[in-house]
Order: structure tokens, then sequence, then C-alpha cells
């Protein structure tokens, strides 16, 4: 289900402080450390792994990641954000496609799962310590992987790779109607 990507970097590395994409959203405070506590009540998942809604939450390069991650966007989108859950089960798929990729591909030990919000856009992004861009596959009827970049591509409105110095964030958007 998977796009396939190229090369394997060793390490992982620290984000660096000031992070343009949180600066482009207007994240106020991007450049300061996240407060570890989520406000008001919160899901589970949240409270296991962090809010990724306040700051990058970091999680094992392991396949049962993928559930995890998978949680925490129904859970943010729908119980934080208040989304349709039609737009979160989107969602929720985009986000197991592109952690699958750094998963299976990237060769690191963790990656970094955060989400965006601003008036009439969602941004969900995973970091990961490989410089290998994924690829989007032609897909055909009776493939049976290769289709993960291509979903990306058809259910986001907009989705793309950020190179960093150390690494790269794989992030998709999606429009909202704000209430």
């Amino acid at each position: 289900m998977m796009g396939d990507m190229a090369g394997l970097e060793g390490m992982e590395q620290p984000r660096p402080r000031s992070d343009p994409a949180a600066a482009r959203w207007g994240i106020p405070g991007a450049h300061r450390k996240p407060a570890l506590a989520p406000r008001g009540p919160a899901p589970a998942a949240v409270d296991l792994v962090g809010d990724p809604t306040l700051g990058e939450v970091r999680l094992p390069s392991r396949p049962q990641s993928a559930g995890i991650a998978r949680r925490l966007t129904a859970a943010v989108l729908l119980r934080q954000w208040s989304l349709t859950p039609q737009l979160a089960e989107h969602a929720v798929l985009l986000v197991s496609e592109l952690v699958g990729n750094a998963v299976r591909h990237t060769g690191a030990r963790t990656f970094g799962l955060r989400m965006l919000r601003r008036r009439g856009w969602i941004r969900i992004e995973v970091r990961d310590p490989s410089r290998g861009l994924p690829c989007l596959m032609p897909v055909q009827e009776m493939d049976t992987s290769g289709r993960g970049l291509f979903l990306v591509d058809k259910l986001s409105d907009r989705w793309g790779v950020d190179l960093l110095p150390r690494g790269k964030t794989t992030w998709f958007e999606m429009r909202i109607a704000d209430r």
C-alpha cells in the first residue's frame, strides 16, 4: 500500500527551533517548546503519547505506531476540533499511509507527528530522518501495493515534502468548513 522511497539515513536529529511551517500557519510561540499537558479533557490516546496539536509527538518506528497515529488523528479531528466523520476518516487513512512510508522506508528509530489548524484548513505532518523523497507511483486496478501516495494525492487538497537539514517532513492539507 505504500509508495517507494529511496535512501536510508542513520540517526534521528532534532527539529530546528525555527519552524517555517509553523510560522506560515500562524502558530503563536512556534519557536518555543510546546506545553507538555493538553488543555481540557483529552482522549486517552492524546493522554498517553502527547497532543500533536501542541507540538510534534515522537513515536517509535514500528508498524504498531500506525494504529497510535490513527487514534491520535481521530481523537483530534473528532473530539478536539469537532470536524466531520468523513473528513476524519480520510485524514486517518492518509496519516496511516504517511506513517507506513516512514516506518517501512526510512530506517529510522522514530518519526514525528504534528497537526495544525488554521481558518479553513488542517495540515498533518509526518517527519522522519531520511532525505529520500517519496515517489507517486502510477496505480493499476489490480495493484496490491504502491497506492499510499496515490490516496494522499486523491483525498487531500494539497500535499508535499519539505526537505530539512537532516530529514524531511511529508505533509497533507485538507479544507475544512469553519463554523
